[in-house]
């Protein structure tokens, strides 16, 4: 019996030629916040210059506000308008597909006339007016599965997304609650999400956080996420979802938990070759 990343599944299509189709994984790759339009630009265009060379399928990925930071003193971002403007902007100049966090049927509506990709936060994954309104927009939605979810429980939400009209979603997996600030990475959960017929997506970083680790902030592994991503890969994962950032420790969110852009390259480049082999 072929493993279930080798099975038929629905393709998940985001536009600009970037889809879930099994053929390849496509890499969600950025920073976790927009700190500036000057740095969002050029992570952006790091990024393309890597993703060029190696041939990727790929989205740009940071977020315009990051609504759930444990301390209420922590940067959050910008307006809608504004982060989704800028976002707007990347993804036409490089010819790339963007995604960003919603977090209510407000905002979610209002996004979706920018962002190509609508992002529900593992935290809101069961908030049914939210996943309702951003299915209801046609835009593609990933859904992150929440640190309280069992895997097969994301049939629920994706009954919810149907329910509206929405089948082009995917589901990411971003670790387990596993006691006090701390996270589990279940490579399982990937077979059994797939095994519902859904496609997915590892989210190696934040599978690596220690949620309020820091007290005020979340803390983190960034050094396993390599480890994790590797392991998704070789499972057979649809995609995977990297942040990344020039230098993790000035990182106005989620530091602890990125991988230095230097380190991304080598990193997508071994990804590449363990699809190749698993695939066969």
């Amino acid at each position: 019996m072929p493993a279930p990343f080798l099975s038929s599944l629905p393709i998940v299509d985001l536009g600009r030629d970037v889809r879930f189709d099994g053929v390849q994984p496509v890499f969600i790759l950025g920073p976790c916040v927009i700190e500036s339009e000057a740095f969002v630009w050029d992570m952006a265009r790091q990024i393309k210059g890597i993703a060029d060379e190696l041939g990727l399928r790929w989205v740009f990925k940071a977020s315009y506000d990051k609504a759930n930071r444990s301390s209420g003193k922590s940067y959050r971002g910008m307006s809608l308008e504004e982060g989704c403007g800028i976002l707007a902007a990347i993804g036409k100049e490089l010819g790339v597909p963007v995604t960003t966090d919603v977090h209510s049927p407000e905002e979610a509506t209002r996004a979706a006339e920018w962002i190509d990709f609508l992002q529900i936060p593992a935290f809101l994954c069961r908030q049914t007016d939210l996943i309702e309104a951003a299915g209801r927009t046609g835009r593609a939605v990933n859904v992150k599965k929440g640190q309280f979810l069992a895997p097969w429980d994301v049939k629920n939400i994706a009954e919810k997304l149907q329910s509206v009209g929405c089948n082009n979603f995917v589901f990411t997996e971003r670790g387990t609650t596993f006691g006090y600030q701390n996270l589990v990475a279940d490579m399982r959960s990937l077979y059994w999400m797939r095994e519902l017929g859904y496609r997915v997506v590892m989210d190696a970083t934040h599978s690596v956080q220690r949620p309020g680790g820091l007290g005020s902030a979340t803390g983190g592994d960034g050094k396993l996420a390599p480890v994790l991503a590797r392991a998704a890969v070789a499972a057979g994962v649809d995609g995977v979802f990297i942040e990344t950032h020039v230098d993790p420790s000035k990182a106005l969110s989620d530091g602890p938990n990125q991988i230095p852009l230097g380190d991304l390259k080598g990193l997508l480049s071994q990804l590449l070759r363990i699809h190749e082999i698993a695939k066969e």
